[in-house]
């Protein structure tokens, strides 16, 4: 007898926990930049965040969706992405909120 046990996603688990710090909130700030908005509000920064998480989801859920075996891996990609993003539109998130500080103020 087989028995099934929960995949460990530990690998991508990281990637999201760190998905804000190391590439949303950069890719905001880029962004900003780029368009040479100094002084966006906190929301805007927030939101901003969040557009790039989103599109770092996407771009998982099209990787894995033509694998049958992938069912488990997107449920946890859109909870975890999810999770994160009302962490960081909360203002719970420390390093998206220190980044939107230290962008504002030293511009």
């Amino acid at each position: 007898m087989e028995v099934e046990t929960a995949l460990d996603f530990f690998e991508m688990e990281r990637v999201l926990e760190e998905l804000a710090r190391t590439f949303a909130a950069p890719s905001a700030t880029t962004w900003f930049k780029v368009t040479s908005t100094k002084t966006p509000t906190c929301e805007e920064y927030r939101k901003k965040v969040v557009e790039f998480m989103s599109l770092f989801e996407s771009s998982l859920l099209i990787k894995y969706q033509n694998n049958p075996n992938s069912h488990n891996v997107l449920d946890f990609i859109r909870k975890g992405v999810s999770d994160r993003i009302d962490i960081v539109l909360s203002g719970k998130n420390k390093d998206v909120e220190k980044r939107y500080k230290y962008y504002v103020e030293y511009r």
